[in-house]
């Protein structure tokens, strides 16, 4: 079974839906048979590459709140992220472009493989709430890429040319094919998807939906007259 999930590395509900996710596999039986790759998604495409605006500012002035009202919506997002473990740090994180780290997203599962994205998603999701730092910083995004075994080769490369751009925006593009319109987005199977970062019961109510639509049970027809008319192992009871 796979799941696909379309998120961005600066966005909080990204990291709060990943951890309840992960609640919900720890305990699905089928947990070890399940593959999880990450998809782009750009929340700002046009944010700077190496921010200097605090978060905060700038969602005030786009939302049109002052920055005590964000403040409290921030503070709910960070009670709601210990919930689950994570200490977020959202009062220090600033504004910044997210495309050279889906590109080395990319870059982590067509060279590595889909445990090596799933730990570089991890690191920059820890690198931009929890220690708030600036995850389109080229430097920032060299350590986690190196930290999780990939080339350095391969990763200045990557970071010194479009390598990977199309990948990103094919994302993009298919995550709107799906009616999606914000993330977290999550996809089991190409079948069923799921919005946002759901409790923890609705994500293993759609691991198990998901599963049984792929396995489907035999239903015996006729099991009431015992074996009647079947020959076995043994012979044919005449």
């Amino acid at each position: 079974m796979e799941i696909e999930i379309w998120s961005d590395v600066v966005c909080p509900w990204c990291f709060i839906g990943k951890r309840r996710l992960e609640a919900a596999l720890a305990d699905f039986e089928h947990a070890d048979e399940v593959q999880v790759v990450y998809r782009s998604f750009e929340l700002d495409p046009t944010a700077p590459q190496h921010g200097h605006e605090k978060t905060l500012t700038t969602l005030a002035r786009k939302y049109g709140r002052s920055e005590d009202e964000m403040r409290g919506m921030m503070q709910h997002v960070t009670d709601t992220a210990a919930e689950v473990g994570l200490e977020f740090r959202l009062l220090d994180n600033v504004h910044t472009n997210t495309v050279d780290a889906h590109r080395l997203l990319h870059l982590a599962l067509a060279e590595a493989g889909v445990e090596t994205q799933r730990a570089l998603k991890e690191r920059l999701l820890s690198a931009y709430f929890e220690r708030a730092e600036d995850v389109g910083d080229h430097a920032v995004l060299t350590a986690e890429a190196l930290a999780v075994g990939l080339s350095a080769e391969r990763v200045a490369a990557v970071l010194g040319s479009d390598e990977f751009r199309r990948e990103v925006w094919a994302d993009v593009d298919q995550a709107r094919r799906y009616g999606a319109t914000g993330v977290p987005f999550f996809v089991i199977d190409a079948a069923f998807g799921i919005s946002g970062a759901q409790p923890v019961e609705v994500f293993s109510s759609a691991l198990q939906q998901a599963w049984d639509a792929s396995h489907p049970t035999l239903t015996t027809v006729g099991s009431d007259q015992g074996d009647a008319g079947v020959c076995g192992p043994d012979g044919c009871a005449i």
